[in-house]
């Protein structure tokens, strides 16, 4: 039995620090289900939004900037492996991941509540707090399932 088709971004953007796609693609008709990846801020340089880097190798690190990077390379994802035809309103299940999450999550829900300010809108959500990301440089990861349609 196949699990679906997998879905790479370009060599560009950042690639997976293991094996496994950005998103799978279950094939279903007339609609599709993606399920994305864990994704963070991570760019395709190495280097991640939301974080400020100092000469004496000290950083700071912004959940409001990291979640909105989240979200819109989630958006990415989508877009390319539904050839523009998804995007974010198309999320219909997310699960976060937050390091610090007494001091993280305000900050993570008001970048969500900017993406989906309707409540009604919004995907189902589980925010779940971890004792750590796979860079210390990481507040915040998202991964979710999207539904969208082929017609």
């Amino acid at each position: 039995m196949s699990n679906g088709t997998p879905f790479f971004l370009p060599a560009s953007k950042a690639q997976g620090l293991a094996n496994y796609p950005h998103a799978r693609l279950a094939p279903t008709a007339p609609h599709r289900t993606i399920y994305v990846s864990g994704t963070s801020s991570r760019r395709g340089d190495g280097t991640w939004d939301g974080v400020t880097e100092h000469a004496d190798g000290t950083y700071i690190l912004d959940i409001r900037a990291q979640t909105a990077a989240v979200l819109r390379n989630i958006e990415t994802i989508i877009q390319g492996a539904t050839d523009g035809r998804g995007g974010l309103g198309n999320v219909v299940d997310a699960t976060v991941f937050l390091v610090d999450l007494p001091e993280t999550y305000a900050g993570m829900n008001e970048e969500w509540n900017r993406v989906w300010p309707r409540r009604e809108d919004a995907p189902a959500r589980t925010t779940i707090g971890v004792k750590e990301l796979p860079n210390e440089r990481l507040l915040v990861e998202i991964k979710c399932t999207v539904v969208v349609g082929l017609e």
